[in-house]
This record gives structure tokens, sequence and C-alpha cells, in this order.
């Protein structure tokens, strides 16, 4: 365990990002509490500035996606309760706050945010690439296996004796049409 104050506030920071919406975001209480200030302080600076806040950097919560995130984050259980819907901040709105906010902590802990944005990005990166090479990989394999499927049929095939055929008997005997299709073959 990271006894490294800055490396305790990049895992608290990894921890309190998830996805939504597609985007990767963290909620204003936790981006808040990471700043060094109230949740309403945050949210009021945000609607002073609200030019800087375009629906990519940040949006607000359904009800629904709010129940929803409460049920899955233990920490966040005092969310049930608020008459409010969290905002949700991506990258650059986490940036954005820190701007506002104008404070030096939160202009230090901002740095951390967008490292930890940056590392969660290269992980995501990393696991497409691992997936593409394991897809190559199975490609590759189920081609193989139909090659090894046609040369063990063919392997049997060869194994099994010749279906016998009916041949004339030699000697002298009296023509039936068995016999004569037999002949004619």
């Amino acid at each position: 365990m990271p006894t490294n104050p800055t490396a305790l506030i990049a895992k608290q920071i990894e921890s309190r990002i998830f996805v939504l919406h597609g985007q990767r975001v963290i909620l204003d209480a936790d981006l808040s509490a990471l700043y060094g200030v109230t949740t309403k302080r945050l949210n009021e600076q945000v609607k002073r500035n609200k030019d800087r806040f375009p629906a990519d950097f940040m949006f607000q919560l359904t009800p629904d996606e709010k129940q929803e995130v409460v049920a899955n984050c233990d920490h966040l259980v005092s969310l049930k309760f608020s008459r409010t819907n969290p905002y949700a901040f991506t990258e650059h709105g986490a940036i954005m706050a820190a701007s506002v906010l104008n404070t030096p902590h939160a202009i230090e802990v901002s740095v951390l945010v967008v490292r930890t944005f940056v590392k969660l990005r290269q992980m995501l990166a990393a696991h497409k690439d691992l997936r593409h090479k394991l897809v190559e990989l199975e490609r590759k394999v189920d081609d193989h296996d139909g090659a090894i499927r046609n040369l063990i049929t063919a392997i049997h095939q060869l194994m099994e004796p010749p279906a016998p055929q009916k041949k004339l008997s030699i000697g002298f005997a009296p023509w039936s049409e068995e016999t004569e299709n037999l002949a004619n073959e």
C-alpha cells in the first residue's frame, strides 16, 4: 500500500472515477472533497461560470442514474437523501472546476486528477490492444482448428475399410436381373 501522500490521493481519485454515459467521470461530491471545498461551494462556482462547462465537461445525473450510483458506490450513501441530482465532471470538467475554485489546493489536486484520468486512458488502450491480439489469436486458432478437423476427417476416411463390392461369382450360373446389372456396370 502506498505511503506517499500523493500516491494515496491518486489512489483515492482512481477509486472515485467511474464510467457513465460512456465517459469516465467523477461526481461533484467526490471532486469537492478532493479539492477541499464543500459540494455547495463547488456547484455555486460552476453555476457562476456556466459558460466554462459545456455538456461534454459536465452533466447532471437523472434520478435513476443517481439511484444506481448510490447503490453501487458505498461512499455516496449520503446522496440517497439529497433533493438535487449530483453533477458528473469529465476530465476536462474537473480541470475547469479547479480553475474556477482558484485555490492552491484545488490546483495541486487537479494535476493529480488529470494524471489519474490519463493513467486510466492508457490502461484502457492497453486493454484494447490486448483484446485485439486475443481476437487475432482466436481467429488463427479457429483457422488451424478447421484445418486439423479436415485432416482428421481425411485420416478417418482412409482408415475405414472400403465397402465390399458385389462381384460376379466364378463359374456357370444362370443370369438373373441382379447379375445382369452388375455385369453392365
